[in-house]
């Protein structure tokens, strides 16, 4: 049972290691650590991706910085409580993770599988330039009646089609992690930059009840 559920979140990210681990918190004696790898896309630019280390994984209290690595994992969420509300928070949990020697020009360095429900009315825009753009909020399912929030944002043909889902429809979804970084108004005075995590989609798919029937069987 537990295994058909992690099918549904699926992530790999291979890059270079950033930063050092960072305590995030324990559960049932086991200490999990924050670290940022960095993973380059063809265009020559890079999102630093944010991934949570159980200690009994690696060992936290060295540094491995320029370090090539990779994660087999899910895409997490949490919602975090600050300044009088919450903020989802986005990471790559880690199930497997191994020190690679280099980099191959073919190897996908991210790439992400979701299967999940619409839990918000998709919202279509154009850019300024013209360019559509439609973003989702999934919901996958972990085990324990657990879900994890993944916003997407889907271009182009995608996004046209994405427009018309409908709230608590079921929905396959193929593509990267992209890190971005943004403007938040603290108040009238002050700003201060964030970076926001999402799905970039490549591909898409509604599910239906007859798919849905044929991957459990």
């Amino acid at each position: 049972m537990t295994d058909k559920v992690i099918e549904n979140n699926q992530v790999t990210v291979m890059g270079e290691v950033v930063s050092n681990f960072s305590y995030s918190h324990e559960i049932y004696g086991e200490g999990f650590y924050m670290v940022d790898i960095k993973c380059t896309r063809l265009s020559d630019s890079f999102d630093i991706i944010p991934v949570m280390v159980s200690e009994r994984l690696l060992d936290v209290t060295a540094s491995y910085v320029g370090m090539l690595l990779c994660v087999n994992g899910q895409f997490r969420s949490y919602n975090r409580h600050e300044e009088r509300k919450n903020r989802l928070v986005l990471s790559v949990f880690a199930r497997e993770v191994k020190f690679i020697e280099e980099m191959e020009e073919s190897s996908k360095t991210n790439q992400i599988y979701l299967d999940g429900y619409i839990c918000k009315e998709p919202v279509y825009r154009k850019t300024p330039l013209g360019r559509e753009i439609a973003d989702l909020l999934l919901a996958v399912n972990r085990p324990y009646g657990k879900s994890d929030y993944i916003p997407c944002i889907c271009w182009g043909r995608n996004a046209r089609y994405a427009e018309h889902f409908k709230v608590g429809e079921r929905c396959a979804i193929w593509g990267r992690i992209q890190s971005r970084e943004y403007m938040k108004k603290l108040d009238e005075e002050h700003v201060e930059k964030r970076v926001a995590f999402e799905v970039s989609v490549s591909k898409l798919e509604l599910l239906d009840e007859a798919q849905v029937q044929e991957s459990i069987v």
